[in-house]
């Protein structure tokens, strides 16, 4: 029996098996791997199109010797074992071991500067892909704003997220401890950090009523834009319109700055994991599209021209299985466009990916 040549490690949580939804889909047969074999063929017997593929399970331990031997021979690992400040390292220098594309699907900005300033070379060299945040956030609003730097003369991108839906257990575990690190913007080529511990009333297209924001970690536009050359400068908050829940976090922000100067790191690390697990321990229902409708707003503008790029779609989650699935396809068959540190929109091509989503019903194919 071949190896697949693809592994999707913590496929038994709740945005594994959506990953694995879209694999198999597509047709690609992969590794289930996470701590638990009866767990994993529990959980992704009950995922639609599973049984059209081949699926092997890995029951191991996360220690890099243990990851590295799953991942020799293996093309693309995609990570989606969180926190991943936390969690990351170990696959990122087996996938370097074993000479395999990473990709991951967090949302912690900290985590993906510390990917590229630590790993990105490496993969560079090597002719291999390292993308985390390989996700619906931040993505989406990375595909926004590369539609509005077709626009010649754009230089500065202020973007906002608006979902509708309730987050997983390891997304709430994940938003929480970034919402309590430092968290920033793109100003004038520099990273300049967000107040600590405070809201913004955002208008968000399609609403009449304000929906209260957070930088939500800062998001990964302002990093994936650090180096590049049309854009100065770049901002991204994050609006769900549950506002309770956003009250919510904004009082553990507020709770976290006072007890941050009496913790360690570790017991800082540890007081929000504690804190995610209280919020949320139990998986949300898969979304559905009339339900969980986003929108995606970016300003973008320069000395004299501006563009304003609306996308109206829905299920981030369901959009992040099609992004993670249409990446790893085109590795499989060497179509991606960079190497080394890159976002998946950079990897796949911004137009290649709306498409992508868009020919699953969840994205618009042009801006409203």
């Amino acid at each position: 029996m071949s190896k697949p040549q693809v592994v999707v490690y913590g496929a038994s949580g709740y945005t594994g098996k959506l990953i694995a939804e879209y694999l198999a889909k597509r047709g690609i047969s992969f590794i289930a791997a996470g701590r638990s074999e009866s767990r994993l063929k529990a959980e992704l017997g009950k995922v639609p199109f599973v049984d059209r593929v081949e699926v092997q399970y890995a029951a191991l331990e996360h220690t890099v010797e243990a990851l590295t031997e799953l991942f020799l021979g293996v093309k693309v690992v995609i990570n989606v074992v969180g926190p991943f400040a936390q969690l990351g390292r170990e696959v990122v220098q087996a996938c370097l071991s074993a000479g395999a594309h990473y990709l991951d699907t967090t949302g912690e900005q900290d985590w993906v500067i510390d990917c590229k300033a630590e790993y990105g070379q490496t993969f560079a060299d090597k002719k291999l892909v390292l993308a985390p945040a390989t996700s619906w956030m931040w993505n989406a609003g990375l595909l926004a704003a590369e539609v509005a730097l077709e626009t010649s003369g754009i230089d500065s991108l202020d973007i906002v997220y608006a979902p509708n839906g309730n987050p997983s257990p390891a997304s709430t575990k994940s938003f929480l401890r970034m919402c309590c690190q430092p968290q920033l913007k793109l100003e004038l080529n520099k990273f300049q950090p967000w107040p600590q511990a405070t809201a913004y009333e955002a208008t968000v297209p399609g609403f009449h009523q304000h929906l209260l924001a957070l930088p939500w970690s800062g998001g990964c536009e302002p990093v994936w834009y650090a180096d590049d050359e049309r854009v100065q400068n770049c901002s991204v908050l994050t609006a769900f319109t549950n506002r309770p829940m956003m009250e919510l976090v904004v009082a553990k922000m507020k709770e976290f700055a006072d007890l941050a100067p009496t913790l360690s790191a570790k017991e800082q690390e540890e007081l929000t994991n504690a804190w995610g697990e209280s919020i949320c321990s139990t998986e949300p229902p898969r979304e559905i599209e009339e339900i969980n409708r986003v929108v995606i707003s970016c300003w973008a503008r320069g000395n004299t021209t501006v563009k304003h790029v609306v996308f109206f779609n829905t299920c981030g989650y369901l959009q992040t299985g099609v992004m993670a699935a249409e990446l790893a396809d085109r590795l499989l068959r060497n179509q991606h466009k960079r190497v080394g540190f890159t976002s998946a929109v950079h990897a796949v091509g911004h137009r290649e990916l709306i498409a992508a989503c868009a020919e699953e019903g969840m994205h618009c194919w042009e801006p409203a």
